[in-house]
């Protein structure tokens, strides 16, 4: 039998990426085809199959959106306490793959069910995954970052290419085609994940390996089934956006209360403070998804309506520009930001990562002010130009390069290791609340008539980008004065 490696072969790795970094890449990049790609055509689906006004497929958009992200903190707890990452990875996998499935047999019908099934699915894969990169690295091991940076690469290119594909096949030949694509990658990641686990030694095993095989299983079948029992009542809410409402005012004090009892059990002052620190990186992370996030709903329906079909003078389908053209630019500036970054270092003038934040909200406040401005380079029928609107994405883009790949980095850096997973289902669950809440402004922004002209539609949705121009402005003026006492909180960590 092949040795098992230890966690100190798998740390010490020479060069600037650990071996099994590139093999969870691939992973998580299929999972974030799945994952984009659906995300990418839910409400044009619900508007143009299921015939849902742009007010309701907003608030729908936002409840599926924040159940899924809102599930990674329960996968997150379920992984530390019981069924350890590798199990969790697997378990959430297999069933994104079902739901997918489920919906390519008949879009219309089993829509919600699938969405339900894949809401499951993503809970117990997305937290798991990122905690898993998290040690691959020792705790004061300066690469960690770089590592992060790789890791988020992978997730845009997955979401560019699902971003697109799906889109295309929904728009263009089947519904069922563009599910069951999604169906087919997350099928290719789970075997990328079986031939990856041999290589990660203890990372991801089940801390229950102290009770025996037979107590151990009892509790892992416990999770399964209790996951599969709540398939019900996420279906009603997802259905029925009333009841979202009153489990999302439920689960986000639940979780500060926990938050808060790991806290107290910290015992160490300075493990306090860190986690505390980290928890206004994630409050603030909230805040950054509640803007960003109207990509797959308010700006979705925006470019299926309100833009013309070229781009430079290209034949150009807007949505594929709405749901790819931010990932591709992550792509494309991610090194060149990351160089920026390590001469600023060199000199002495790099910021900190509470102003890398704040610079972040910057530039999504300048962001949405383009994409309100887009309303002076409309028609008379309320028609207006891709070019400019790509531009928003582009500056918007910028904006997520200073936060979201050392947003991971940093909260897995200021958390006690036994705290990981449920530390990054904190950090999900706070992108389930800015879901909730991008849902609640996109469906504030949209009007309840879909026969409204696009002219009142376009007036409609860049006022309401104007305001959160402004909301982002705050936000980043907010964290850039207190980055002098958030330092302090941190510690030693930078």
């Amino acid at each position: 039998m092949e040795k098992q490696l230890s966690l100190e072969e798998i740390q010490n790795f020479e060069g600037k990426y650990p071996k099994q970094l590139w093999m969870l890449f691939l992973t998580e990049m299929w999972e974030r085809f799945c994952f984009y790609g659906m995300r990418g055509i839910l409400t044009i689906f619900m508007v143009g199959q299921l015939t849902l006004t742009d007010k309701e497929a907003n608030l729908k958009y936002g409840a599926i959106q924040a159940f899924v992200y809102a599930f990674t903190f329960i996968g997150g707890i379920f992984a530390d306490k019981i069924l350890g990452f590798k199990k969790s990875l697997f378990f959430g996998g297999i069933t994104m793959v079902l739901g997918n499935l489920l919906i390519a047999v008949s879009p219309h019908d089993f829509f919600y069910l699938g969405i339900t099934l894949s809401i499951i699915g993503t809970g117990f894969f997305k937290p798991n995954i990122s905690s898993m990169v998290g040690e691959l690295y020792h705790e004061h091991d300066g690469r960690r970052d770089a590592g992060f940076s790789l890791f988020y690469s992978g997730i845009n290119i997955g979401a560019f290419l699902g971003g697109i594909l799906c889109v295309y096949l929904g728009k263009y030949h089947s519904w069922s085609y563009a599910f069951l694509a999604s169906a087919i990658v997350m099928i290719i990641g789970l075997v990328t994940f079986v031939f990856t686990k041999k290589h990660l030694g203890p990372i991801g095993n089940s801390p229950l390996l102290n009770l025996t095989v037979t107590k151990r299983r009892i509790r892992e079948v416990a999770v399964y089934i209790g996951s599969l029992l709540s398939i019900p009542l996420i279906f009603i809410m997802v259905k029925d956006t009333d009841y979202t409402d009153a489990f999302m005012y439920t689960i986000g004090p639940l979780a500060m209360i926990y938050f808060l009892y790991e806290v107290y059990r910290a015992g160490d002052w300075v493990a306090q403070k860190k986690l505390i620190a980290a928890f206004i990186f994630i409050l603030f992370y909230l805040f950054f998804n509640a803007f960003f996030e109207q990509s797959g709903g308010s700006l979705n329906l925006f470019a299926e309506n309100n833009l013309h079909h070229h781009l430079l003078s290209l034949p150009m389908d807007p949505n594929f520009i709405n749901n790819s053209a931010n990932s591709l630019f992550v792509i494309v500036f991610s090194p060149i930001v990351g160089i920026l970054w390590i001469a600023m270092y060199k000199r002495k003038i790099e910021p900190n990562t509470v102003i890398k934040f704040g610079i972040g909200f910057l530039f999504l406040a300048l962001a949405f002010y383009v994409f309100y401005y887009t309303r002076f380079f409309a028609n008379a029928q309320g028609v207006t130009s891709l070019n400019v609107f790509t531009v928003a994405y582009l500056i918007i883009t910028f904006g997520e390069l200073c936060l979201g790949p050392i947003g991971m980095s940093i909260v897995t850096k200021l958390s006690p290791k036994p705290l990981y997973g449920m530390m990054m289902g904190l950090w999900f669950l706070a992108s389930a609340y800015g879901q909730y809440a991008a849902g609640i402004f996109g469906a504030d922004m949209s009007t309840d008539d879909n026969n409204a002209s696009l002219l009142v539609k376009l007036q409609a949705y860049t006022d309401g980008y104007k305001h959160l121009a402004i909301y982002a402005l705050v936000c980043g003026i907010l964290l850039i004065v207190a980055s002098p006492l958030i330092r302090k909180l941190m510690a030693d960590v930078k």
